[in-house]
């Protein structure tokens, strides 16, 4: 057994009383000559540990740059929050709008004669929606539309069973049954609202007396002294990419002003930075070692995201010539700090919107030279599927998880192979040393024989 190494003597070759015949401890031999291999897999899999944390600490870092260019690419969109154009009423009670980015910035005069109406009849009152009803026919007619003959027969003679006959017409007509002190009687309403929707009662012979209630008529109003009128009070295609919303008639003029939304552009701008600094803090930390030595992340040691720390930072100092003095991100108050992060000053970044909105578009969204396109350009060459540096320094840390894997089953499989033969050689050798005491025995007898 001496190609294993192993000390018989120390593994206990005889029993505890020190006498032949005791045999040896199988498990215990066996298990001291795997050690050198459960060693190297041991190793092994505490390199697959420092690995796992690498890939984990990559992929986090890899969802903070896609984070990252989702807020960078909401800046250069040019349908996104910062070319979205907000409408201001002077008097919401009596007008409110919504713009979309289509709408051209200008400040416009609205007077609100009169709201679109709704046209309704009435009938005169029974004593319940249950009373029954002569037989009969009336026609409705909505606007220009043909007219639908409603008959009360057996089937829907009471003013309940009437309101669901008309309402299954889908006649554009909406019937309903109303009580008061009076008793009950039959609603009509239209569906639509304006002169298009006017409701029309006529060739009425089933005994019921109907009475226009209001007649439909189209909202009216002059914008910057245009008269307009439209069928519904949401008016639309009167100035263009903005909404109106009619509430009320007025006497006096409503201006309307229609400009840049600087809240949304505000808030893109916010998303953008606090997007940048949870990236570049991630980055940072697998670098920050102390003093003492302790510290850092799995990936410190990582040139590729080292680089990609560098890239980053060298993107931010991006800038124009000339575009107004809005020429770097300092120029619209977002600072950078000693730590890389980046910090907004509201005021000063308020102030640049409100009064230089067009060169922020620019130093943005610039196709060939603007701030976004750049950083763009930097974190897919970081980051990108397939070909980015970081995406494939993640593909060769899997790489090497998996060859590990390879290893450390390989190796297994060995010591599983090595334990089954060891075992059987050494369970030989324990009935050889326990069998000895009896040829021990039999020598004796035969030698004691010869004398």
């Amino acid at each position: 057994m001496s190609s294993t190494g192993i000390n018989l003597g120390s593994l206990g070759a005889t029993n505890s009383l020190g006498g032949l015949g005791a045999g040896i401890n199988v498990q215990a031999f066996v298990q001291a000559a795997l050690t050198g291999p459960e060693n190297q897999v041991q190793t092994l899999q505490n390199e697959q540990t420092t690995f796992s944390s690498q890939a984990a600490a990559l992929q986090k870092i890899q969802s903070d740059l896609a984070n990252l260019q989702t807020a960078e690419q909401a800046l250069s969109d040019p349908f996104g929050d910062l070319n979205s154009q907000t409408a201001s009423s002077s008097n919401s009670a009596v007008l409110a709008a919504a713009a979309d980015g289509t709408a051209t910035a200008g400040v416009h005069s609205i007077a609100v004669n009169s709201l679109a109406t709704t046209s309704s009849y009435y009938t005169n009152a029974l004593a319940s929606g249950t009373t029954p009803l002569a037989t009969g026919t009336f026609k409705l007619q909505v606007g220009s539309k043909t007219p639908v003959t409603i008959t009360i027969d057996s089937t829907d003679n009471t003013l309940n069973g009437l309101a669901a006959a008309i309402n299954n017409q889908n006649a554009g007509v909406t019937a309903s049954v109303v009580n008061d002190a009076s008793g009950a009687r039959l609603a009509l309403v239209s569906n639509q609202t304006g002169a298009a929707g006017d409701l029309t009662v006529s060739t009425n012979t089933s005994g019921l007396t109907f009475t226009k209630a209001v007649t439909g008529a189209d909202a009216s109003l002059t914008v910057d002294g245009i008269p307009i009128t439209s069928g519904t009070d949401t008016v639309t295609g009167v100035i263009p990419g903005v909404t109106l919303t009619l509430n009320s008639a007025s006497n006096s003029p409503v201006a309307l002003t229609v400009g840049s939304d600087t809240g949304a552009a505000t808030n893109a701008i916010n998303n953008f930075v606090s997007a940048y600094n949870q990236a570049i803090t991630d980055i940072n930390a697998q670098f920050n070692v102390n003093s003492d030595g302790s510290g850092g992340g799995p990936l410190e040691a990582d040139g590729t995201l080292r680089d990609a720390q560098s890239q980053l930072l060298s993107a931010l100092s991006f800038s124009l010539s000339g575009n107004n003095g809005i020429v770097n991100l300092a120029s619209l108050g977002i600072n950078l700090n000693d730590d890389g992060t980046l910090s907004v000053d509201s005021g000063t970044l308020q102030s640049t919107l409100q009064n230089n909105y067009a060169a922020v578009q620019n130093f943005f969204q610039n196709t060939t030279t603007g701030f976004a396109q750049n950083l763009d350009t930097t974190l897919t060459n970081l980051n990108a599927a397939g070909t980015g540096a970081l995406s494939l320094d993640a593909q060769g840390i899997t790489q090497t998880q998996e060859d590990l894997a390879s290893q450390i089953n390989e190796l297994n499989a060995n010591i599983l192979t090595q334990q089954q033969s060891l075992t059987q050689t050494y369970s030989q050798v324990n009935v050889t040393l326990q069998e000895l005491p009896l040829l021990i025995q039999q020598i004796t007898a035969q030698l004691g024989s010869l004398a």
